[in-house]
């Protein structure tokens, strides 16, 4: 427990930052609340009122523009009664809606003069509520009986009398316009009056506010100031430690100099620290052997490093390296140590950045997977597609540097890649024995993999991916249907695809190989053989070392001598390998 007089002395601010917080509250919320009501008075009332104002002026011109109108529909040689009789009803709701606005706007000012909690000048409010009634019954009354006049004159078709009385009309229309305008001018001026009463009672809210909270302020600092007087060593030191930590520097414990709280905390602090220190040990020895989420894994959630696997859809991908025993001719053991690491780090990279999991290397192959709980199910195969492309597009730079690397840069390097991508259930967890583990998977996908790495040698392609991993990837890369193929431990064929390129990389010679590529293939599954011949020698003039083409080209050959069974579907059964 703490010292009785430091925890009096925490009560006691908390106490008095407390009772401070409520005063300044309630002085704010009372503030707020006058400031409040004045707004709501200005945008309630005087606002509208303005604007009725405004809207009966309006309404006059319309008034008049009808009764002009109805001049016309008159005056014409063929009298329009119709358009007349509207125009006429149109003049009458126009003169019905001025006396309307007056009315609302009369109504709002008396309701300001009415309200005894709101500042405002209700001298000036009557004065003006008196205007508007005189000025717009002066102007219906004189309105209503020259517009009877202008009436029964083009009723009389007297257009000479007509015109002097739409005249005398216009001129009280501007008369009544120009009292509403001087009236619209003293109600702005209430408008304004009362914003700036709105101000000034926010800014005196705003100042009582400042001023209240500084002095919650300055009490709580000072005595903020004599409590933290005998802690705020220890704490500092801690402070220092954490800056250190995050820094990533371990090797520095803070002393203890207390037996309160705070020297419990700073040992604490102490063994915190020490097991970090271990916990990273480990994670640096272990992290280049394993990869790297899976060390922290199983230091943060020991039940991945459980031997109960369980089942999950993955996305498994294989990756070898073709022409490695070219390669490995000649050159000294010090020297193929040097091509494989580099060849592993740079084909490596692309899973590392598609937050796939580097599962192991055999000897120049690399298995890689994706899925929960490292990345979710539905992006895995994207993922993993993605880094096909680019292990793919790192064959140049690997052909450029391996060269540089062995300091034999005349002597060019034919290396590439073979990539298979599968998605499918497998078995994941700790698989091993007493002696050793290993968090890995197996099952279908994984064989299946590694069964579509082999297969490129086939068709001379640098990938391909099972019909499943096409599927859960969409579209984020351009593909083209290489063949059905039933790989060995298996019964059931699946189609195959080549990846081409991202999405919309592909140029335009590429998509037109792709098109000839799709019709030999429904032509070569239907044994239309001749179309399937053409459709591959269009392909190959576009592409001559296309593999797949020349790989089908060389099955027509021998379907033509020993044609498939009857029953053939299209597939072709992979032979071990």
């Amino acid at each position: 427990m703490f010292r009785p007089s430091i925890r009096r002395k925490i009560v006691g601010i908390a106490v008095g930052l407390i009772v401070l917080m409520v005063l300044t509250s309630a002085v704010s919320a009372f503030m707020a609340g006058t400031v409040g009501h004045l707004l709501d008075e200005l945008n309630d009332r005087y606002f509208p009122a303005y604007d009725h104002l405004a809207r009966a002026n309006i309404k006059s011109l319309e008034r008049a523009i009808a009764l002009r109108r109805m001049m016309i529909a008159k005056m014409q040689p063929e009298p329009d009664e119709a358009g007349y009789a509207a125009r006429l009803k149109a003049y009458r709701e126009a003169d019905t809606e001025v006396e309307r606005e007056g009315q609302e706007a009369r109504k709002l000012i008396n309701a300001i003069i009415d309200d005894p909690t709101t500042p405002s000048d209700n001298a000036a409010l009557g004065r003006i509520d008196d205007r508007i009634e005189n000025a717009i019954d002066e102007a219906r009354k004189q309105l209503s009986e020259q517009s009877a006049q202008l009436l029964r004159q083009l009723d009389a078709k007297d257009f000479a009398a007509v015109r002097e009385t739409l005249e005398r009309v216009d001129a009280m229309r501007d008369e009544f316009t120009q009292r509403i305008d001087a009236i619209r001018a003293d109600m702005l001026k209430q408008v304004y009056a009362s914003s700036s009463v709105v101000i000034r009672n926010q800014r005196r809210a705003m100042l009582i506010s400042v001023i209240v909270t500084a002095l919650a302020a300055t009490i709580g600092l000072g005595f903020a100031l004599v409590v933290s007087s005998g802690i705020t060593r220890p704490v500092r030191q801690l402070l220092e430690g954490t800056r250190h930590v995050e820094a990533g520097d371990l090797d520095r414990p803070i002393s203890v100099s207390t037996a309160d709280e705070i020297g419990q905390l700073s040992l604490a602090f102490n063994r915190m620290v020490e097991r970090l220190r271990r916990n990273e040990q480990i994670r640096e020895t272990f992290g280049r052997y394993f990869d790297p989420r899976i060390v922290e894994g199983m230091i943060d959630n020991p039940a991945l490093s459980t031997t109960q696997g369980q089942r999950c859809v993955m996305t498994v991908l294989f990756c070898d390296l073709r022409g490695f025993s070219a390669l490995s001719e000649g050159v000294t053991p010090q020297g193929l140590v040097k091509i494989i690491n580099h060849y592993l780090t740079t084909m490596s990279s692309p899973v590392r950045v598609h937050r796939g999991i580097l599962d192991k290397y055999i000897g120049d192959a690399i298995m890689a997977y994706w899925g929960p709980p490292f990345v979710e199910a539905a992006e895995q195969a994207e993922l993993a597609c993605r880094a096909a492309v680019d292990m793919i597009d790192a064959v140049a730079t690997l052909r450029r540097e391996l060269p540089e690397l062995l300091d034999v840069r005349a002597i060019p390097m034919q290396c590439d890649v073979r990539i298979g991508v599968a998605t499918g259930d497998v078995l994941a967890g700790s698989i091993g024995s007493a002696f050793m583990m290993s968090y890995t998977v197996m099952g279908d996908a994984v064989n299946l993999a590694s069964r579509l790495e082999a297969a490129n040698k086939e068709y001379g392609t640098r990938s391909l991916v099972s019909e499943g991993a096409i599927a859960t990837a969409g579209a984020s890369v351009e593909v083209r249907e290489v063949d059905r193929l039933i790989v060995f431990g298996q019964t059931r064929p699946q189609a195959v695809f080549e990846i081409l390129g991202r999405t919309g990389a592909l140029t335009p010679a590429q998509m037109t190989l792709r098109e000839h590529y799709a019709r030999g293939l429904a032509a070569y599954r239907k044994q239309q053989w001749d179309e399937a011949r053409k459709a591959f020698g269009a392909a190959l003039e576009i592409a001559p070392d296309d593999g797949p083409s020349l790989t089908l080209l060389k099955r027509i050959d021998v379907f033509e001598r020993k044609p498939p069974p009857a029953d053939w579907d299209g597939s072709w059964t992979m032979e071990h390998k």
